[in-house]
C-alpha cells in the first residue's frame, strides 16, 4: 500500500481509531471511500475503476439530479445529491491516490474561484462585503466579469511557464463548454458564447424567420436524397431552434424534456382509447390511432387525462 494512500486514508478518517459514529457525514464519506478503494480490504469494482469508466456514473447522476427536480420529488434529490456527491469523492479519491490532489484540495479550488469571481460579494479573503456596498451595482458586475476571466487566462498561462510548459494556444473565443453536454443544450451555450461577441439576430421573430430558411433547406436536401447534406440541415434546423429558445429565454433541453413527456403521456392515452374501442397498438391502421389520439389530447384539454 502506497504511501499517498495512507496519508489519504488517515487524513479523511481522523485516524483507524476514530469512532465512526461521532464522524462528520463528509470525513464518514471520504473514508468509505478510501475503504473502498483499498486493493486488500477493499471493493474488487470500486479498486478496477478509473477515471474514465467512472465518467458515464458521474454524467448520468447529474441528469439523475436534474430528474428529481423536474419532478418535484425533493427526498428523491436528497439521493440523487448524494450519488453525484460520491463521484466527487470517487474522482478526488483516484487522483490523491497519484498523489495529484484531494477532496479538500477540490473544495478549496471552488471555494477560492467563488471568492474571485464575486469580487462585488466578498473581499479578497472572502468576508462578504457590506450590503450598500457600490460594487454590487448590475454595470459594475457586468463589467468586472470579463476581467476576471482574463485575469485567470493570464494565471494559466503564467502557471505553464512556471512549469515549463509551452503556453496554451490564442483561447477560442467559443471555447469552454464541455463537449459532453447534451448536444442541445451545448448549441444553446454556444450561440450564447457567439452573442456576447455581438453576433446574433435583434429579436425571437428574426430567429423564427431563421427556424423557416433552415425547414426550407431540409425539405430540399430531402427532395434531393442526399442523406450527407439532409443530415447538415438538419443540424442547422436544430440550431437555429437552441438559438430561438435562447432569444425566448427557455431553455431548450427541459422544453424538448416536457415536449418529450407530453408526447408519452399522450401516446399512453391513445392506447387506452384505442383498448376502449376494442383496437391495440400494432392492430390499428393509422387513421385508428389519429382518431384516438385526437380523443387524447381532447381529453387533455379537458383536464381528464
Amino acid at each position: 500500500m502506497s504511501e499517498t494512500r495512507d496519508a489519504g486514508r488517515s487524513g479523511a478518517s481522523g485516524g483507524r481509531d476514530a469512532d465512526p459514529a461521532a464522524e462528520a457525514p463528509l470525513g464518514r464519506l471520504l473514508r468509505l471511500m478510501a475503504t473502498l478503494r483499498d486493493p486488500v480490504a477493499g471493493c474488487p469494482w470500486d479498486v478496477a475503476q478509473s477515471f474514465a469508466t467512472i465518467v458515464p456514473y458521474t454524467i448520468e447522476e447529474a441528469y439523475e439530479v436534474a430528474d428529481a427536480v423536474a419532478r418535484g420529488d425533493l427526498g428523491d434529490l436528497r439521493d440523487e445529491l448524494g450519488d453525484l456527491l460520491l463521484q466527487v469523492v470517487f474522482h478526488a479519491r483516484m487522483a490523491e491516490e497519484r498523489g495529484t490532489f484531494a477532496f479538500d484540495d477540490v473544495a478549496r479550488a471552488i471555494g477560492d474561484k467563488l471568492v474571485r469571481r464575486h469580487p462585488h460579494v466578498f473581499t479578497p479573503d472572502g468576508a462578504p462585503l457590506p450590503a450598500g456596498s457600490p460594487l454590487r451595482d448590475p454595470a459594475a458586475v457586468e463589467a468586472q466579469w470579463a476581467a476576471i476571466k482574463a485575469q485567470e487566462r493570464a494565471a494559466r498561462q503564467a502557471e505553464r511557464r512556471d512549469a515549463g510548459l509551452a503556453p496554451d494556444p490564442a483561447p477560442d473565443p467559443l471555447g469552454g463548454v464541455a463537449r459532453a453536454l447534451p448536444a442541445l443544450a451545448r448549441a444553446e451555450k454556444i450561440s450564447r458564447r457567439a452573442a456576447a461577441y455581438g453576433f446574433d439576430w435583434d429579436d425571437a421573430a428574426q430567429v423564427v424567420d431563421k427556424v423557416r430558411e433552415e425547414t426550407d433547406e431540409v425539405a430540399e436536401a430531402l427532395a434531393a436524397g442526399d442523406p450527407e447534406a439532409l443530415s447538415e440541415e438538419i443540424g442547422d434546423l436544430l440550431f437555429s431552434v437552441a438559438n430561438l429558445a435562447r432569444h425566448a429565454g427557455i431553455d431548450p433541453e427541459t422544453a424538448l424534456r416536457d415536449g418529450t413527456a407530453k408526447f408519452e403521456r399522450r401516446f399512453a392515452a391513445m392506447a387506452r382509447h384505442l383498448a376502449a374501442s376494442g383496437g391495440a397498438l400494432g392492430r390499428s391502421d393509422l387513421a385508428a390511432m389519429e382518431s384516438a389520439w385526437q380523443a387524447a389530447k381532447r381529453d387533455e384539454a379537458a383536464g381528464q387525462a
